[in-house]
Parts: C-alpha cells; structure tokens; sequence
C-alpha cells in the first residue's frame, strides 16, 4: 500500500461530515482536503452489502482499484471510500472504472490517465527457500 489508511472512527466522521461526496451505482467517494502532506484512505462496507465474505471482496476489490489509480504524490487528501450493495458483484474491471470516474468528478489526478508517472515502490520478491540436497538440486 502506498497510502497510509484511516483508522480511527473520529477520522472517518471527520471525512463524512467535512468531506464532500462523489456518488456513483458501485461506490461513494468522500473527499476531505487536509494540511498533511500524505494522502489517507480508508475503505468500508458496511453489512447493507451482504456477509463477510461478501463485504471483504468488495474491499478487497476496492483496495486493488484504489493502488491502480491512485499516485503518491498528490497532497494532503483523506478519501472514504464506501462499497455499495452492487460492488461485490462486479467484477475488477467495472470497479476500477467506477474509481476512475469518481476522481474525475472529485478533480483529483489519475494515475492510469498518466503513464508516464513512474510506478510506485512494490517490495522486492521474497527470497524462495533453497532446495533440499535431494529435491532438484544439480549434483
């Protein structure tokens, strides 16, 4: 993750209350423009959208669209981004769309409309554990 998350209730009522609102059939954006050089997010799905298994696709799809729209660099915002009753259903694609709207609405910049933007830091691989004397290894 390239964002730091919001985790705090205070923080999300903050958003909700000050914020503004960006609506769309999949997800609702809340925008909250702050003096903190970071951009926070954070991600809900609340029990309207179905069980357990349900709301933590909904984030986790979310969350996928979220780190390919999302660049780094773009000042001092805290985002909510709240998964509607139709998100687990949709595949990536459509909410990734979804996500692409609503920062054209909301006047922030898009990292997909950008290639050119150098990719953000991923972690380096982890190291595979080496093969035991017997199982491939070269004699």
């Amino acid at each position: 993750m390239r964002y730091r998350p919001l985790r705090h209730n205070s923080e999300f009522g903050r958003v909700y209350a000050r914020g503004k609102a960006y609506v769309d059939h999949a997800l609702v954006l809340y925008v909250l423009k702050t003096r903190a050089k970071q951009t926070r997010v954070g991600l809900t799905a609340t029990k309207k959208v179905g069980c357990a298994v349900q709301r933590n696709r909904a984030r986790r799809v979310m969350k996928a669209a979220i780190d390919e729209h999302l660049d780094t660099n773009i000042g001092g915002y805290n985002l909510v981004f709240v998964a509607r009753a139709a998100t687990p259903r949709l595949k990536s694609w459509q909410v990734s769309r979804a996500v692409a709207r609503l920062f054209r609405q909301a006047g922030l910049p898009d990292r997909a409309q950008n290639p050119d933007t150098p990719p953000a830091p991923s972690r380096p691989p982890r190291k595979k554990d080496a093969p035991a004397s017997g199982e491939g290894a070269e004699p």
